[in-house]
């Protein structure tokens, strides 16, 4: 159907080719039949044409359109909300990052620190251990220049040397050098002090005897 109220000037153009087509009185020819009702038709094809060219719908006014539009706000809304999770996540990315290098550096001064300080503790061991050793022989040497009760061949127990009480005698404190191998028999030297830090002088091929005075070091 024409929409001849918003295309007048192609009703028109109808008319005038009617008029002009309209066969004169008498007996119509048939090719000009034909003729009138074929240009009438392509008339009205251009005219129909130009009116629905004229009536269509603005597209972004229909509802797929409107569907698609929210669609698309829709992605980039998301898109915008992953982008800002992404640089918050890449922020705090950033911040470990950062502690951590920072803590490696730390890490690594106490590790040279504790370094050193195992080389002190080495180095102090070493002396401890260096002065154990010596006292330790002090000891020893104290000890092998210490004699007790009983008998003893000078040269072969005790060096010999001046030897002293360690601590005040007591009244039946005994002690006697004899030569050796006389077995008691030949008495080089003897006494009963009776108390105070008694002193001997001993020397080679001589015994000391010695009976409750206790301990006798080498002076």
């Amino acid at each position: 159907m024409l929409n001849t109220d918003t295309n007048p000037t192609a009703e028109t153009h109808i008319k005038d080719v009617l008029h002009e087509t309209q066969p004169s009185p008498g007996k119509p020819k048939p090719g000009r039949k034909k003729k009138i009702f074929t240009t009438v038709a392509v008339l009205a094809l251009v005219a129909g044409a130009v009116a629905v060219g004229t009536t269509l719908p603005d597209p972004k006014s229909s509802d797929a359109y409107a569907a698609l539009a929210g669609e698309k706000s829709a992605v980039e809304g998301e898109r915008d909300s992953a982008k800002s999770s992404y640089d918050s996540v890449k922020s705090k990315y950033d911040t470990l990052q950062n502690g951590i290098s920072a803590r490696e550096a730390k890490v690594t001064s106490r590790e040279t620190e504790v370094g050193k300080a195992d080389a002190a503790v080495k180095t102090a061991e070493a002396a401890v251990k260096k002065r154990e050793e010596a006292v330790t022989g002090a000891e020893k040497t104290k000890a092998a220049n210490t004699v007790g009760d009983g008998t003893w061949t000078v040269g072969k127990d005790i060096e010999a040397g001046t030897y002293r009480a360690a601590a005040d005698v007591g009244s039946t404190c005994y002690w006697g050098i004899y030569a050796t191998g006389s077995n008691g028999s030949n008495i080089i030297e003897n006494d009963i002090p009776g108390g105070g830090r008694p002193t001997v002088a001993l020397a080679g091929g001589q015994d000391f005897k010695s009976s409750r005075c206790g301990k006798w070091e080498k002076q």
